[in-house]
């Protein structure tokens, strides 16, 4: 399995905020000593103003380039936060053209991206990540994508980039009511949002997670691109879910053998590392 990881992405924080740069360098340092996986390290592609701008207008990659104040209470202004950001996207790049070639392949990186809209930064995120690499994916040559997205929060900005694209196919699963404040319905054929009430049990959330998946399955897609936030977790501070360390493995598992790739959106309890390790086994070693 390839892993995609730049330790620059621990360049930044900001005081007491839950996307913290231990995040990435606990779950770094866990994976190294995991020797129930055999994992190549790799670093991010570079990319290019037409990579992102097949997601974010013009204006949003200006105004990333050159603000310097926060975007909103979420999303801080760091200094060199565009290349930070760019670093990230590229390691979703390098994470889909590994799969294109048969490799199952997950970015270790910070910031996350799904909650970043066409127009610009918020919840967290500055560029959509999983956007950019499922829209590359298309422009390289796939047919189609389809996008499962298992993080806590609704991936807003995702399904705003990818609604009504061809070649595409979104599907969320996450608390609702929550932050962003959307997803609470579906908005096509093609992009389906599964709601989960807070305080959910953990077999509905897993039912309704299948659902999802098998649903995503039946339109046969060439690539499969997973937004894989660990913030459903019982314990993590953000939500109100229920899901335990072994749930995490079972979702891994139903990548195994296909084309696919990940990238990490959130995840904020100290147990992230051993939640990322078991989606990663339950994907390596399958059911």
């Amino acid at each position: 399995m390839i892993l995609v990881h730049d330790s620059r992405c621990c360049s930044y924080r900001a005081a007491s905020h839950p996307e913290n740069p231990e995040r990435i360098s606990a779950t770094y340092q866990h994976l190294k000593a995991n020797r129930d996986l055999f994992l190549e390290w790799l670093g991010p592609d570079s990319v290019t103003d037409d990579d992102l701008l097949r997601v974010h207008t013009l204006a949003a990659l200006e105004t990333l380039r050159q603000r310097q104040a926060s975007f909103d209470n979420d999303t801080p202004w760091f200094p060199d936060i565009d290349s930070l950001a760019r670093l990230s996207a590229g390691a979703a790049l390098r994470a889909m053209r590994a799969a294109r070639r048969g490799h199952p392949a997950f970015s270790l990186m910070r910031p996350p991206g799904h909650h970043a809209t066409p127009d610009g930064p918020m919840g967290f995120c500055y560029l959509n990540n999983i956007a950019v690499a499922a829209l590359a994916a298309l422009a390289e040559g796939e047919p189609s994508v389809a996008v499962f997205d298992f993080d806590v929060h609704h991936g807003n900005g995702t399904e705003a980039i990818l609604l009504n694209r061809p070649g595409t196919f979104f599907t969320s699963v996450h608390q609702f009511p929550c932050y962003p404040g959307s997803g609470g319905q579906h908005r096509s054929k093609r992009c389906r949002n599964h709601p989960i009430p807070p305080h959910s049990t953990r077999q509905d959330h897993m039912n309704i997670l299948r659902q999802a998946w098998d649903e995503l399955l039946s339109t046969r897609p060439a690539l499969i691109a997973v937004s894989a936030g660990f913030d459903a977790y019982e314990f993590d501070p953000l939500a109100h879910c229920s899901l335990r360390e072994a749930d995490f493995r079972e979702i891994g598992s139903w990548l195994h053998g296909h084309r696919a790739f990940a990238v990490l959106e959130g995840g904020y309890s100290a147990r992230l590392p051993s939640l990322i390790s078991a989606f990663l086994e339950g994907w390596d070693h399958g059911p």
